[in-house]
């Protein structure tokens, strides 16, 4: 049995009190703006629960290094390894580290790196959200205590809060216009969780291209599920069992494209005679692959850069909410042609 106690946060404190993390936060520092019957409830709730200041934090308050934290979903995928290079980049010509932590596509885990990030009092955040995330409440405590956060790739609040994301819309319309273009008539979308901003703008711009061209949708040739190899290796079987099957495939990720490019050749079916394919995904395994992958790609360090730089602003005073586009590159390469005809309708 495992007797390890959890330590206590500023969370479990404001929870306990039914009061905001930043009240008990300031309770704790004596402000004026906290009354002294409250300050007093806190103190001594901290003191029964054992709550011990982070000392790392008040080092971090006293002197250099300054950080930011930085939370994405799946640490070991190209995409986010090289936003976070990005964000690095950034961070260190201005003095800042960077204290990196992955959820794992998990909400719990991304809540409890929150709650680390805040006891650890860095200087702001930036956030990827996973794939099981609806409830945001976490975010919420971060802007009621004023801590700068920027979100990118899959985001919430967008009217309270900068972002960084990519033009998936207008690349997957583009991605969806050369499968027609060049011969694929019944094209398939293969995505994540439907309440993602990321997948339904990638979505919507496979739809807009297929409305465009006249060709009937189908929401049979529509699967949308979990981020997961499994998942979409199976969905991607389901939908080449189909009586009349997709003839093209336009992946949401990485993780999805390689699972779809594994079914197809499990299922002995030829790439792209029997099932053209285009992803979103890294440039560099895309074009190690045989055949080579025609791939929607990302300028993932830039948005991290980007990213860093919004956070920067806003650490630095600026209240301006900044919504950033870094575009997409179609990048063709040998999986997702047909036929060598662009212009064939």
């Amino acid at each position: 049995m495992n007797n390890v106690r959890k330590r206590t946060s500023l969370k479990d404190l404001a929870k306990e009190l039914g009061v905001s993390i930043a009240t008990v936060s300031r309770a704790l520092r004596n402000s004026p703006e906290i009354g002294k019957e409250m300050q007093e409830k806190v103190k001594t709730l901290a003191k029964q629960l054992n709550y011990r200041p982070n000392p790392f934090a008040r080092s971090l308050r006293r002197e250099a290094p300054k950080v930011i934290g930085v939370v994405v979903p799946n640490l070991v995928t190209h995409y986010y390894a090289a936003v976070l290079d990005g964000i690095e980049e950034e961070a260190t010509k201005h003095g800042y580290s960077v204290i990196s932590a992955n959820s794992h596509e998990d909400k719990e885990a991304e809540a409890h790196i929150i709650d680390n990030f805040i006891d650890m009092h860095v200087e702001g955040i930036v956030a990827c959200l996973s794939q099981e995330t609806t409830d945001y409440s976490h975010f919420e405590e971060i802007m009621d205590m004023g801590i700068p956060l920027v979100f990118f790739g899959r985001t919430c609040f967008s009217d309270n809060i900068s972002s960084v994301t990519a033009n998936g819309d207008e690349a997957a319309q583009m991605a969806t216009q050369h499968l027609i273009d060049t011969g694929s008539r019944r094209i398939a979308f293969i995505g994540g969780p439907n309440h993602l901003d990321m997948v339904k703008r990638r979505k919507h711009g496979y739809l807009e291209a297929l409305r465009e061209n006249r060709l009937p949708i189908d929401r049979n040739l529509v699967a949308c599920g979990k981020i997961d190899y499994e998942w979409a290796l199976q969905a991607t079987k389901e939908l080449l069992s189909m009586p009349e099957r997709p003839d093209a495939i336009l992946a949401f990720n990485d993780i999805v494209t390689f699972a779809a490019f594994t079914a197809i050749k499990d299922m002995g079916l030829e790439i792209p005679k029997d099932v053209a394919l285009i992803g979103f995904t890294d440039d560099a395994h895309a074009a190690y692959v045989t055949p080579r992958m025609s791939a929607i790609v990302d300028q993932s360090n830039l948005m991290g850069v980007t990213a860093c730089q919004l956070l920067l602003k806003a650490i630095n005073g600026d209240s301006k909410i900044y919504k950033k586009i870094v575009p997409q590159q179609l990048v063709i390469r040998d999986t997702s042609a047909k036929c060598s005809n662009a212009n064939n309708k």
